[in-house]
């Protein structure tokens, strides 16, 4: 019989969409407060790959941030759950203007956090699931059938290689 093995910390990511930056100003001070140093944050990279935020506005972006503290992976539902609280408290009248997602690299993978269920993301609590991105092999991140359209963008691949390669720095350290 095998014993458990408790995995490694993770490294968290946020990804979020908006167009307005002084609400992306503000989310980040918030989620700086919350989860610590932002040790690395993306460009603004257009978004534009679904309708699913056109209620949002036009000329939607997207930054990632990720945080210098790692995160225990079973922590992503309390985050997801923070998140979405977060989104509502920075939308108005119940108006969204941003979309928080968050999700955390491992030395092998990219998962992201959602409350949708689907055949291929697993349920964690409390109507969190964790959708599988890529994994990591042969020195690159390979995507799954069902990995969203915009996250096979060369700037969001680049993003995970950066925070991978600081997530490999931290467990080393």
């Amino acid at each position: 019989m095998a014993e458990p093995i408790i995995p490694p910390r993770a490294k968290l990511f946020i990804g979020i969409i908006t167009n307005k930056d002084e609400l992306l100003f503000l989310a980040e001070r918030k989620l700086a407060k919350h989860y610590g140093e932002i040790d690395f944050r993306s460009s603004k990279i257009p978004f534009s790959h679904t309708e699913y935020y056109s209620t949002m506005g036009k000329n939607l972006y997207k930054v990632f941030l990720s945080f210098r503290k790692l995160i225990k992976r079973e922590s992503i539902v309390k985050i997801k759950l923070y998140t979405n609280r977060l989104e509502r408290k920075l939308s108005p009248k119940g108006k969204r203007q941003i979309n928080i997602d968050p999700g955390y690299v491992t030395l092998s993978n990219v998962y992201l956090a959602t409350c949708k269920e689907f055949f291929h993301r697993v349920y964690l609590n409390k109507g969190v699931y964790l959708e599988n991105e890529f994994r990591y092999m042969a020195k690159q991140f390979l995507p799954w059938e069902w990995t969203y359209p915009d996250y096979k963008k060369s700037e969001y691949i680049d993003f995970f290689h950066t925070i991978r390669q600081l997530h490999y720095t931290q467990l080393n350290e």
